[in-house]
């Protein structure tokens, strides 16, 4: 599907096809945005460019050789002389091979040389488990790049916050490592254009009293999944979308955990060092309540479903976590 040029306000889009619009939106309106990565001109693998190139053309929408160093290098070059470049990566495990641009350049040019350079730039890095691509094609790095000063980190789950969130990363004059998840290209949901989501502001999926769930990507989806099994018991979960890893939303998890004494944090990546640490430590630091976090195991995904799984974080397992630390309150 090729959006039409014209917006409506309210749309039922794909989460690739909400991408798709906010970059249009935007790139009609600031010729600084370019787009340059590798089949962008087709679309991207999933769909996530539709149409730009035809609408803007090849000197907007970039496709470059096989070379995520060279790809992101040109991105923070591009940023550096005045454009606001949206660097495409394919997958986040790709992005690996352009690292050094990421950590050593566009992460520490405005500190090194005293805000003389800005680097504008939106790095795509689509993150999390990829069904049936194993170890090299399903990780999950948010911890990575939470723990680099410099970078704003953000994790949509629906389309409205890809389109959202997505201008709004466009709209900041800092790299912004802008982590979609590989399965919900296809998720549809409404889309307004009219509404804004500020960076570092998180969403309240769910209200309750008795636990404070924070999760964010797929994995929100799945916690929501969790809590209409728990309220069938009776059990009220506030659910919070953290949608921005760095800066993430400290009021609003710490304003729950005050109501409810109870946290928490579920994330598809490895439990081990994970950013629900942060989130649990800064909780337990604040306000003395009862904390738990509930990650993968520390192993690489596996290929065959039955190894997979083993890595995946279920609605089943949120729910008894939950139940666990209720019933030995």
């Amino acid at each position: 599907m090729v959006l039409s040029a014209t917006p409506h306000q309210t749309e039922t889009l794909s989460y690739a096809q909400a991408a798709v619009r906010a970059l249009q939106c935007d790139m009609l309106a600031d010729p600084r945005v370019v787009v340059l990565g590798e089949d962008v001109g087709r679309g991207g693998i999933f769909g996530q460019y539709a149409g730009l190139q035809q609408q803007f053309g090849a000197q907007r929408v970039i496709d470059t050789p096989i070379s995520e160093a060279a790809i992101m290098g040109a991105g923070v070059g591009m940023a550096l002389a005045g454009l606001r470049p949206v660097v495409e990566m394919r997958v986040a495990d790709f992005a690996l091979c352009g690292m050094d641009e990421i950590v050593n350049q566009a992460a520490k040019n405005r500190f090194m040389f005293g805000g003389q350079g800005r680097v504008p730039l939106v790095a795509r890095l689509p993150g999390g488990i990829w069904d049936a691509s194993a170890a090299q094609h399903s990780q999950s790095f948010e911890a990575w790049f939470a723990a680099l000063p410099g970078v704003v980190v953000v994790c949509p789950s629906t389309p409205q916050d890809n389109y959202s969130l997505l201008r709004a990363a466009l709209a900041c004059g800092d790299p912004v490592i802008y982590i979609e998840h590989k399965t919900l290209w296809g998720s549809q949901g409404v889309v307004d254009a009219g509404v804004q989501v500020p960076l570092g502001r998180a969403a309240i999926r769910r209200s309750g009293s008795a636990l404070t769930l924070v999760s964010w990507s797929r994995q929100a989806l799945v916690c929501a999944q969790a809590c209409e099994v728990l309220v069938a018991e009776g059990i009220e979960v506030e659910l919070i979308d953290l949608r921005s890893i760095w800066p993430w939303d400290r009021e609003c998890v710490l304003a729950s955990v005050a109501k409810t004494g109870h946290l928490l944090v579920v994330h598809e990546a490895i439990q081990a060092a994970g950013f629900g640490a942060e989130i649990a430590a800064t909780a337990a630091e604040a306000t003395g309540c009862k904390v738990k976090r509930l990650g993968a195991p520390r192993i690489p995904v596996g290929y065959a479903p039955v190894l997979e799984a083993q890595s995946r974080i279920s609605a089943d397992n949120v729910a008894a976590s939950v139940r666990s630390m209720l019933s030995s309150h």
